[in-house]
């Protein structure tokens, strides 16, 4: 019988190269490397868009962010939607209607004034982009445990260009492991998890959990033991430290002073990447508690289980911290392990898939038609061990983040294109140069790369009916087009029937 019932884990601003199964050799992550070791690893999982609300909207809809159009986060929205619009598909509401439990434990952000509650999801209102240390329910936990409450100390921070104290990025946590916000969501996640056992065991109810981490999304706040797990001294630096930005959009550089990276020196950011790793150990150890609790309720042979994120996370890589306007494989390529049983065990797939794509994957594990989600794709037949037709490239795309700064990534295997309408576009060779430090968008020796590519990413923004592709084509060679770019509808003796007459 195929699994009904579905585990989502997820963690916020997550890189890849802080798992054992993505190759860190010093990373305690033994509960998602078993997770990898039993299921499917995909090695080229990216996000549709490197932004939180953004993300998980296509997460929540299977759709890409501009056919939602909830393009910032509430707390930096320069004018964009900051809801769903009523009406609009969720896996979520097609799953209550095929009588599944739903429920969601940790950060929503997918919305401002809609919570999960309001699209069915049961589990405790937690809004915002941070650990809600003053939540009620949280605090609530604290004192029926006797637990000590947040404080913290150690705060690590750089100097703003204006002088001011930049964003805190690290803090050491005056609490016990058992008082801190990630122990809290996993036995909240556990309490619920039982809750939705029982159903299964008196009716056969199936259910969808998802535990969504705050973290390891910067502040890193966590306690000695995992403030100090990791000696800086063996932190490997990635190479992209040494990014000067020349050839790049001018906006990199701003940023990188917006983030302070050159205010501090480098023995500080091997500290900020070691005590990120140990962020990181404190979520799988609480993952670990989940799994625990569904083997011991009899669930681990019904239950396909989900891990990935919404975005990944600098630490320090092009000096830069947090996400933002540029589109380094950093923030946009990220973990995505799924485990379905009776699947093979120990799958790697280099296809290229999407955050957006497990919208299909729930829908399919349920028996729902997955169309309405209608920029996913099922990766059943993957973790299957099957060899579908399926894309080789991946488009994603951004908006802005502090201000409207849009663009469009085009990915293959070798290159990556980047569109960005202010500035300089980029492209680069990842056989050479995978750290992404030399835009060769301009070299002569590129152009037929540069205009084969720049004229697939056109197709494919335009078959999407993303309008991002209306200022490529009056920009950039993108072979013959069938309608009048003036868009003026007066010119008739220039265009006709999609062929130049004049």
């Amino acid at each position: 019988m195929a699994p009904r019932n579905i585990l989502f884990l997820m963690t916020d601003q997550h890189r890849a190269d802080t798992l054992g199964s993505y190759g860190n050799a010093l990373a305690a992550t033994p509960v998602l490397d078993e997770l990898a070791a039993t299921g499917t690893r995909f090695d080229s999982w990216y996000t549709p868009t490197a932004i939180c609300t953004p993300a998980r909207a296509s997460l929540l809809t299977g759709q890409a962010p501009f056919r939602h159009r909830v393009l910032a986060n509430h707390e930096r929205n320069v004018g964009y939607l900051e809801d769903i619009t009523p009406g609009t598909f969720t896996f979520v509401e097609a799953l209550r209607e095929k009588r599944y439990n739903t429920g969601l434990v940790g950060k929503w952000h997918a919305g401002t004034e809609k919570n999960a509650a309001d699209f069915g999801f049961d589990g405790p209102d937690l809004p915002g982009w941070h650990n809600p240390v003053d939540n009620e329910d949280y605090l609530g936990f604290l004192r029926e445990r006797n637990l000590p409450p947040y404080a913290i100390s150690d705060r690590i921070r750089g100097t703003l260009p204006n002088g001011g104290p930049g964003n805190l990025l690290a803090a050491r946590l005056h609490q016990p492991v058992e008082a801190t916000f990630e122990y809290y969501l996993a036995t909240r996640t556990i309490e619920l998890l039982e809750r939705y056992a029982a159903d299964v065991d008196r009716d056969g109810t199936p259910f969808f959990l998802e535990l969504s981490f705050f973290g390891p999304h910067l502040p890193y706040i966590v306690p000695d033991e995992f403030f100090d797990m990791f000696d800086p001294a063996d932190v490997e630096l990635p190479k992209s430290v040494i990014e000067t930005f020349e050839g790049k959009p001018p906006v990199q550089r701003n940023y990188s002073a917006h983030w302070t990276f050159d205010t501090m020196p480098i023995e500080v950011t091997r500290k900020l990447i070691a005590v990120y790793w140990g962020y990181v150990a404190l979520i799988d150890q609480q993952i670990g508690r989940v799994m625990d609790a569904l083997r011991r309720l009899g669930l681990v042979d019904d239950t396909a289980v989900f891990f990935t994120c919404d975005h990944g996370e600098f630490t320090g890589a092009h000096r830069l911290h947090d996400k933002g306007p540029a589109m380094y494989e950093d923030i946009y390529r990220t973990p995505g392990i799924v485990r379905v049983p009776g699947a093979p065990a120990g799958q790697v797939r280099g296809e290229f898939v999407s955050l957006v794509d497990a919208t299909a994957t729930i829908l399919d594990i349920a028996g729902i038609d997955p169309s309405p989600a209608v920029d996913s794709r099922s990766l059943l037949p993957l973790v299957r061990g099957e060899s579908p037709v399926w894309p080789e490239e991946i488009v994603c795309e951004f908006h802005g983040h502090h201000f409207p700064y849009p663009q469009r990534m085009l990915r293959e295997r070798r290159y990556k294109l980047v569109v960005n309408p202010d500035s300089v576009n980029e492209l680069y060779d990842l056989q050479v140069d995978p750290d992404e430090l030399i835009n060769v968008y301009a070299h002569p020796e590129m152009a037929e790369v540069r205009g084969r590519m720049m004229r697939r990413l056109y197709v494919a923004l335009r078959e999407r009916g993303d309008n991002f592709y209306h200022w490529m084509t009056t920009m950039y060679d993108v072979g013959d087009v069938d309608y009048d770019p003036t868009q003026s509808g007066l010119d008739e003796t220039t265009y006709r029937s999609g062929e130049r007459v004049g």
